[in-house]
């Protein structure tokens, strides 16, 4: 399936009903402590990973490595959490609006928000802090494996983040993740048709098997 339509198929489906979906599947997908900070906007796209270290005595780039990301993907950053120091700021956002990056997940904390919320980029982090990364950490790697909360992210996987938080959906199993998706969420359309049309909650969730939507395939 050609991907700017995987995208907004996902997009419509939302987080919540995605990650019953990957529940169901068995396979591990939120990131946890992730929301959004920057612009209200749905994104999905693939993953530019990126690895930040401590800096040794030689101080290397922060941030140059934005000039390798395409169109569409979304930028995301591997700062173990830390919260005592930036990696994304309001210059990069504006290459990235510029540059028509879909948007940003940081294990960590990024900083002028002002300025990037005026310019409407949307970011998904673990909040804001306005101490700057330079001089403190440094890019070790792009396009590698990266631990986002806990949760392994490889190069090209799909993100996936709303107002709910962010998710990775491994990029071998999309197919498997949508078709299951779209059961749940069909089947929770039809329970709010039910409640509609005037059934209670119970019978319109035993009908359509709600308690079982996100339970694991055997």
């Amino acid at each position: 399936m050609e991907e700017n339509r995987i995208c907004e198929r996902l997009k419509d489906m939302g987080t919540s009903s995605v990650s019953d979906a990957l529940d169901r599947l068995g396979i591990p997908g939120g990131l946890l402590g992730i929301h959004r900070v920057g612009a209200v906007k749905k994104i999905c796209g693939r993953a530019f990973t990126v690895r930040y270290v401590p800096c040794g005595i030689c101080k290397n780039s922060v941030g140059d490595f934005i000039d390798d990301v395409k169109p569409g993907q979304i930028v995301v950053i591997d700062n173990h959490g830390r919260k005592d120091c930036t990696v994304w700021g309001d210059i990069m956002s504006i290459y990235a609006v510029k540059h028509k990056i879909e948007g940003t997940v940081i294990d960590g904390v990024c900083r002028d928000l002002d300025s990037v919320l005026e310019h409407g980029y949307p970011i998904y982090s673990q909040g804001a802090y306005m101490t700057t990364g330079k001089d403190r950490v440094q890019c070790d790697a792009v396009n590698v494996p990266v631990s986002i909360t806990g949760k392994l992210v490889n190069p090209g996987d799909y993100i996936l983040a709303d107002e709910s938080g962010a998710i990775v959906i491994p990029q071998e199993k999309i197919d498997e993740v949508l078709k299951t998706a779209e059961i749940v969420v069909a089947a929770e359309e039809r329970i709010v048709q039910a409640i509609l049309q005037g059934s209670t909650l119970k019978e319109a969730r035993a009908v359509n098997g709600y308690h079982h939507l996100q339970t694991r395939e055997e």
